[in-house]
């Protein structure tokens, strides 16, 4: 009992410190929107963020799995498994950078940058800095420090905020004084960005290696041996994680190349940040799953476990539809956390968010094959999904723009959710409640349908608010009648026994 209370609270460490991080980096999107000049401008922002999280994926080559694998494997030291990692991650961490440093200019001109290819150097760093990282914050996590891991966390996300306010907003309105206009360029912009990302995770990372060094002795030094092993297990997971994470990002890294027109990174910027407006549902989704899980698993700890993937499943899709419908309703105010120069492509939103619920179904249906240990199918379905995305984007984003690069990401979704589903029912019966389920997917598109056939209308848009506000609320008396009683939330619940 003790272990499985000691294993909550660092559960909820890990999730909050998450969840507080990825909201507080998305305040960026307003600050960037509002504060650079130009659409493009965020463009290159979304761009090149974009090909970071692929090199990432790349640079760390699964390695991170690799130490958990083999320092909790009997017969094996940690420290050397800790050290040899930790060698191998500098080194080709390091040797990234020093490569990309010295071809900084026909990398910069291959990519569209010519001029900027600062740029590049700026970003080859950060990658190289937080690919490496990735291990010694593996370590933290191994030696059960959530604290030290979150307070790190955090402390990269205000560094990041608070550079890039003195970047972008302080610097400008004192770029006389005596102190700043030697070195600051007011119409250097964009390129701040970069610059506060990389002292940030310089800040970031100074810290972690002095929390985390590599214990000394001759039993804890770096194995080529041990290198061999950890690559040969570590290796394969590299295909699945580059597949992965394409699914997520390929859109945003092939657009530049593949849209007809003068104004790409203008126009991907304002996919980009409309795409940012959307990402609520992925931090809502997200918090749920920290939330809601350990709670279902608890209630169902005396029965078998299918029940509780099944509750999950089910509650985690009542809840993204109740997202989506707050998302939709008040879109009309969320939109003001970005530019009006990038309104036109707010209709993209609503397609994110179902790609976000897509994304989430077929996250839960991954149960099936890690219970199994048929992790393949992962593989599979991942490079299926990118087959899907790469041949959607290259057909049509040349004709729609960004409207297909949204459609693109959706329908990879939905075809590897259908695909996962189908095939893992043969291999793990999970009893998923589809009549209930069905019945709120058809609740939802008919709200949705009204919603929209009053929007047709041209009325006032307070009045639409209203009307949604109307919509959302039969929704959520339904779900409490039916399937959330308030009175069965802890702590709270015993105020609502009488409603």
């Amino acid at each position: 009992m003790s272990e499985m209370r000691s294993l909550a609270k660092d559960t909820a460490i890990y999730g909050i410190s998450s969840i507080v991080g990825k909201f507080l980096n998305w305040l960026l999107v307003p600050l960037y929107t509002y504060v650079l000049k130009e659409t493009a401008d965020y463009g290159i922002v979304t761009h090149l963020y974009a090909w970071t999280a692929l090199l990432l994926v790349i640079l760390t080559y699964g390695m991170e799995t690799g130490f958990f694998r083999f320092a909790n494997r009997e017969g094996y030291n940690p420290q050397q498994v800790y050290r040899t990692t930790w060698t191998a991650l500098l080194t080709t961490s390091t040797l990234f950078a020093v490569v990309c440093v010295l071809f900084q200019r026909p990398i910069a001109a291959a990519m569209g940058y010519a001029g900027h290819e600062e740029f590049i150097a700026l970003l080859a760093v950060v990658v190289a800095m937080d690919a490496f990282s990735c291990i010694p914050f593996a370590y933290l996590r191994y030696q059960r420090r959530p604290i030290a891991f979150a307070s790190l966390k955090l402390l990269f996300v205000g560094l990041n905020i608070a550079f890039n306010l003195f970047f972008l907003v302080l610097c400008p309105e004192i770029q006389d004084s005596a102190l700043i206009s030697p070195w600051f360029n007011p119409d250097y912009g964009v390129g701040y960005v970069f610059v506060a990302n990389i002292l940030a995770t310089g800040i970031q990372t100074v810290c972690l290696l002095f929390m985390t060094m590599p214990a000394r002795g001759r039993e804890n030094k770096a194995s080529w041996a041990l290198l061999g092993e950890l690559l040969r297990y570590s290796l394969p997971l590299l295909i699945l994680g580059v597949a992965g994470i394409m699914n997520q990002t390929l859109d945003r890294i092939i657009f530049p190349y593949l849209y007809v027109g003068e104004d790409a990174n203008a126009q991907l910027g304002i996919y980009g940040a409309c795409f940012k407006v959307a990402m609520v549902m992925m931090m809502f989704t997200q918090a749920f799953r920290y939330a809601y899980e350990p709670f279902v698993f608890s209630k169902h700890k005396d029965r078998n476990s299918v029940e509780a993937y099944a509750d999950a499943m089910k509650y985690y899709i009542l809840f993204s539809y109740l997202i989506l419908l707050i998302m939709i309703v008040y879109l009309d105010l969320l939109k003001y956390l970005i530019k009006p120069v990038y309104w036109e492509g707010l209709f993209i939103v609503p397609i994110v968010l179902w790609t976000y619920i897509f994304q989430g179904i077929y996250f839960n249906l991954s149960f099936w094959y890690k219970l199994t240990d048929q992790t393949r199918w992962g593989a599979y379905f991942s490079l299926i999904g990118l087959a899907i995305t790469f041949t959607l984007q290259v057909i049509f984003v040349p004709r729609l723009g960004y409207v297909a690069s949204a459609f693109s990401s959706t329908v990879c979704y939905f075809v590897i959710m259908l695909l996962s589903y189908f095939i893992g029912r043969n291999k793990l019966r999970i009893p998923y409640d589809f009549k209930t389920i069905g019945g709120y997917t058809c609740l939802t598109l008919g709200l949705l349908s009204c919603y929209y056939g009053f929007r047709m209308m041209h009325l006032n848009t307070w009045l639409m608010m209203l009307i949604g506000t109307a919509l959302l609320g039969i929704y959520v008396i339904i779900l409490i009648k039916r399937d959330f009683p308030l009175s069965g939330l802890p702590v709270i619940g015993k105020y609502f026994n009488k409603l």
